[in-house]
């Protein structure tokens, strides 16, 4: 049996598994094992330093597997913004046809850069007007974002269980469920809510080709669904972190009314937080995590996990819910 969704027709991936775009994770050695294993895999563009090196990095992950894969990129205000329409154009050099966006409203000149070359633009929302609007702008894919997931999780505070049926009924176009998923059980709620599919990330850092450290990889399995922490909450930024002595700091430090983001720089500073995933010492910054660390017990290797996923899905479907009825 094979779950055939229209994620899994318009991508052209064996099984409706995308692995999200995350920063400083999503290198060539975890998008191919996910794309080899069916799902697809996805690098994230802005953790190459420079657009050349983001050509050589989708060169890299061309020679790891022949599979679908795709490039996220993110477009946020920053004070030095990266020349984001370069790496867009290392993206259509590399002949990439399936690009992951989040971001500002800014991300719609990238989209129009990138449609003229047939490419299927999957862009990630956490709310249910953001994924409208989206789907009026051409995009081909939405992503919906329920509270659960690491990372921004909007401000409106919609768990999936809501979200994810609410986006089902007004959105046209194929959808996937993100926030909170990393097992069977979430896929099969998934696919009952109306999605096409899921994005997981967290669950993705806990595996063996996932290129962070053991240590971190270990805090995924060690942490339970109560193991994150939410930031910037009061800079209208909202983040979810995993639970860490660093985390609990800049938690602490935020409570004062009067905190400001000076406050926690040095704590949250993206080099920080890059070194943590490289050297595996957690006190060097935090680390993206969302609620799905409750159900997250092992780190197996990503066609180990896929393969577990869509079967146990595939049983949920065929023999729990089939057995219900009358």
């Amino acid at each position: 049996m094979a779950l055939r969704t229209r994620i899994t027709e318009r991508l052209g991936i064996q099984h409706p598994i995308v692995q999200g775009g995350m920063m400083n994770v999503g290198y060539a050695e975890l998008a191919s094992a996910v794309s080899n294993a069916g799902g697809l895999g996805i690098i994230t563009a802005l953790t190459q330093p420079t657009p050349q090196a983001l050509r050589e990095e989708i060169e890299r992950t061309k020679a790891m597997t022949s599979k679908p894969f795709g490039v996220n990129m993110t477009i946020f205000p920053t004070v030095n913004s990266p020349d984001y329409k370069a790496y867009a154009q290392a993206i259509i050099d590399g002949g990439v046809t399936i690009v992951e966006t989040a971001g500002t409203q800014a991300v719609r000149e990238i989209w129009e850069m990138l449609r003229p070359h047939g490419v299927t633009i999957l862009h990630k929302c956490t709310a249910v007007r953001h994924a409208l609007s989206a789907e009026k702008a051409g995009c081909d894919i939405i992503s919906i974002d329920g509270f659960e997931c690491a990372g921004h999780p909007g401000e409106d505070d919609i768990p999936g269980l809501v979200l994810i049926p609410a986006a089902a009924d007004k959105v046209k176009i194929p959808m996937l469920a993100s926030g909170g998923f990393g097992d069977g059980r979430g896929l099969a709620a998934a696919l009952a809510l109306g999605a096409d599919g899921i994005n997981m990330g967290t669950r993705f850092c806990a595996t063996k080709e996932a290129p962070i450290h053991d240590n971190v990889k270990q805090a995924y399995v060690d942490n339970d669904e109560r193991g994150s922490f939410l930031i910037f909450r009061a800079f209208k930024n909202t983040a979810r972190v995993g639970k860490s002595a660093v985390s609990e700091e800049v938690v602490r430090r935020l409570s004062n009314p009067d905190a400001v983001f000076e406050d926690v720089r040095e704590l949250v500073s993206g080099v920080a937080g890059k070194e943590l995933l490289r050297t595996g010492d957690l006190s060097k910054g935090v680390f993206w995590a969302g609620m799905v660390q409750g159900l997250i017990h092992d780190i197996p290797t990503c066609q180990e996990l896929i393969s577990r996923i869509v079967a146990d899905a595939e049983g949920i479907i065929r023999s729990r819910l089939a057995g219900m009825m009358a």
